[in-house]
Formats: C-alpha cells, sequence, structure tokens
C-alpha cells in the first residue's frame, strides 16, 4: 500500500480540506436567494431568517418559538387590516 493510500480507519474526519465554515456559525441557516440578495447575519432582517432558520421542528420549544413569532409579526397585520374594515363600515 501506498503512503497517499493509507487511511486511519479512525479518523472521522473524511474531508479534512473543507473549507466551509461549521453549520454553527452564525448565517449558515440563510436561504441561497436571501443571501444572493445581499442579507447577512448581521443586518436585523437576515438574523431573524438565521434565527428562524435554525428552529427544529421536532423540539417542543422551537415549535412554541415559531409560534410565538407568527403571533408577534401576524398581529400588527391583522389589526391594520381591522383597521382599515372600521374606517370602511
Amino acid at each position: 500500500m501506498r503512503q497517499d493510500e493509507w487511511r486511519d480507519e479512525f479518523d472521522e474526519d473524511v474531508d479534512p480540506d473543507d473549507d466551509a465554515p461549521p453549520y454553527w456559525f452564525p448565517g449558515q441557516h440563510l436561504p441561497e436567494h436571501a443571501r444572493g440578495m445581499g442579507l447577512t447575519h448581521h443586518v436585523p432582517d437576515g438574523a431573524l431568517l438565521d434565527f428562524a432558520g435554525s428552529l427544529d421542528g421536532t423540539k417542543p420549544l422551537h415549535r412554541i418559538t415559531a409560534w410565538v413569532l407568527l403571533v408577534v409579526f401576524g398581529l400588527p397585520v391583522v389589526f391594520a387590516v381591522m383597521r382599515l374594515f372600521y374606517a370602511w363600515g
């Protein structure tokens, strides 16, 4: 066996030449189209997308957090629509 074919059977790092940052670094959960628009985890909208993208639907606390986010961002829209109905009605 040649030297470059030798491989440690206990080596868990399959590809040590990967330069990608680890998945737990901030900004890794942004969708590609959001990155294409220039959003990063440094701007408020990008940070919110990154946070929401890191939620795991199998964990109960993450589901509760997602529902709270939905209520927090959905209620102002509901109130604005209600105000339009009251103004016209």
